[in-house]
């Protein structure tokens, strides 16, 4: 019998998005994965902002190719009455509204979750904030890495040196996430009991609980968790050493009998398991200092890949400390098959990662990026418009 895959989970939903940057668009992204419609509607003339961002892949946006496959994308002028009746159309038919624009813009408009809430009962809207809809800084601006600085994270992140950025968009990755499962929430909700609930999230409480075990960690002990690069604040020998060979190996002792086959296997220090000093996790922190002299010093005996293959021996975990060059090229994403190619605006094609959670019998939706307005005529058409209407939008510059 032929295994012929499921339609994708999310059929049939319908999701308006009045998206820009990173969160909101990296949470519809993953509703386009699981088969959903998603509508992006963008500002006529340019569009997402972050459209613009860089122009690496093939003179697209990096950030943009990223977070926007799958998409079919309206330009509106939602300043205008005329672009303000499509979107109105739009959310007529649609199931989810994520919007992530400059706080109070969609409630001027008049599209606030309780207006929504009146003229669609079965909608969900889902707002991303930066600070919250309420409360002292509601109305202040929030990107990724003024939050990281608010929650402490980048206190957190760097070395003895100096602070330092998370590499990626984390404030805004985290709020996409929790948007992303809250839309879900919602949806099943609304299935199981015929009620849309309204979705909030903020960058801000969602990296705030991300941050969480520093912070107890912080409250209860006196003192934040220290900055010390790849080494880890409450476990020791764990973090990056330099080999012979320049190239850095990262690993971990979780126990009393990882440490005694550290010593025994690759120290070749059997003598260690004894010491006072080291007996305990919290020993080893303690004296942290002498511990990495003695585990520096054997890395550097050794080039990576024999440091490696000692410490699989030992039956340590360890990982190379890969730049992205090397993580392109892993091995894992080879053997199991995990690129797919991509169209971008320009006709191009780009390798895209597949969704990290594979669902059984179903096929991960994979389709092209859009351009800025690729799709305003042929939804303008299913709104009803003829082609004498939407010549005229355009002429008004609503679209």
């Amino acid at each position: 019998m032929t295994d012929h895959p499921d339609r994708p989970p999310l059929s049939g939903i319908t999701v308006v998005s009045l998206e820009q940057a990173v969160a909101a668009p990296f949470a519809t992204r993953q509703l386009a994965d699981l088969g959903a419609r998603v509508i992006k509607v963008e500002r006529p003339g340019g569009g997402d902002f972050a459209r613009r961002y860089d122009t690496t892949v093939h003179g697209q946006s990096s950030y943009f190719v990223w977070l926007n496959r799958s998409k079919e994308s309206v330009t509106l002028d939602l300043k205008s009455n005329a672009g303000r009746t499509v979107l109105e159309r739009l959310l007529d038919r649609a199931d989810v509204f994520v919007q992530n624009l400059a706080p109070g813009a969609v409630a001027r408009m008049g599209f606030g979750a309780e207006a929504l809430a009146e003229r669609f009962p079965s909608l969900i809207p889902c707002s991303i904030s930066g600070y919250g809809a309420d409360g002292p800084w509601a109305d202040r601006k929030a990107y990724d890495l003024l939050v990281q600085c608010q929650t402490g994270l980048v206190s957190l992140t760097g070395n003895e040196h100096g602070s330092a950025r998370v590499g990626v968009s984390i404030a805004d990755i985290a709020a996409g996430m929790y948007a992303y499962s809250g839309i879900l929430t919602a949806l099943f909700t609304r299935a199981t009991t015929g009620t849309a609930r309204a979705v909030e999230v903020s960058l801000f409480e969602a990296l705030a609980e991300w941050v969480s075990q520093p912070a107890y960690y912080t409250r209860h002990g006196g003192t934040q968790p220290p900055r010390i690069g790849t080494q880890h604040a409450t476990i020791a020998p764990y973090g990056a050493y330099a080999c012979a060979d320049g190239k850095e190996v990262l690993f971990t002792v979780q126990n009393e009998r990882e440490w005694a086959a550290l010593c025994e296997h690759f120290l070749q220090r059997p003598d260690l398991v004894g010491d006072q000093r080291f007996a305990t996790t919290s020993d080893r922190v303690a004296h942290r200092a002498e511990l990495n002299g003695i585990v520096a010093a054997r890395f550097g005996e050794l080039d990576s890949e024999a440091a490696t293959r000692l410490l699989d021996r030992a039956g340590l975990a360890n990982a190379g400390v890969n730049d992205i060059a090397e993580f392109l090229a892993h091995p894992v994403l080879g053997a199991r098959g995990r690129w797919r190619s991509v169209r971008i605006p320009g006709g191009s094609t780009v390798p895209a990662l597949l969704p990290p959670v594979d669902l059984a019998g179903t096929v991960p939706r994979m389709d092209g990026v859009p351009a800025a307005g690729e799709h305003t005529s042929s939804v303008l058409a299913e709104l009803g418009y003829g082609t004498a209407d939407i010549e005229s939008l355009s002429t008004e510059h609503a679209i």
